[in-house]
């Protein structure tokens, strides 16, 4: 079983950057994929970005060239790069790692971005 846990969150000014972090209880070496998801009030779930074990990745249109998902195997830990925040890119930001046929979810971190 894999606990999760997001970090680096916050608030900050339209125009600014955060970088996000999830931190993984076991190994996620061997993960098929890790994800970024988020959830605006009032709103459903969305996919914000995906890592694949070969490499690949896949962003959401609206973050497309401005937010950045890699991992790092040997501190178990995924990362979000959000730069040129907007207004609409508040949410809660949740971590998803699909391993061994189950999914794992964070906690969540909020992001709040001011106008």
């Amino acid at each position: 079983q894999v606990q999760l846990v997001e970090s680096g969150g916050g608030l900050v000014q339209a125009g600014g950057s955060l970088r996000l972090s999830c931190t993984a209880s076991g190994s996620i070496f061997s993960a098929n994929a890790v994800y970024w998801y988020r959830q605006a009030p009032g709103k459903q779930r969305e996919l914000v970005s995906a890592l694949t074990r070969s490499g690949s990745t896949n962003y959401a249109d609206s973050v497309k060239g401005r937010f950045t998902i890699s991992r790092d195997n040997a501190k178990n830990t995924i990362y979000l790069q959000m730069n040129s925040l907007k207004p609409e890119d508040t949410a809660v930001y949740y971590c998803k790692v699909q391993k061994d046929g189950w999914s794992y979810w964070g906690q969540g971190t909020q992001v709040t971005v001011s106008s």
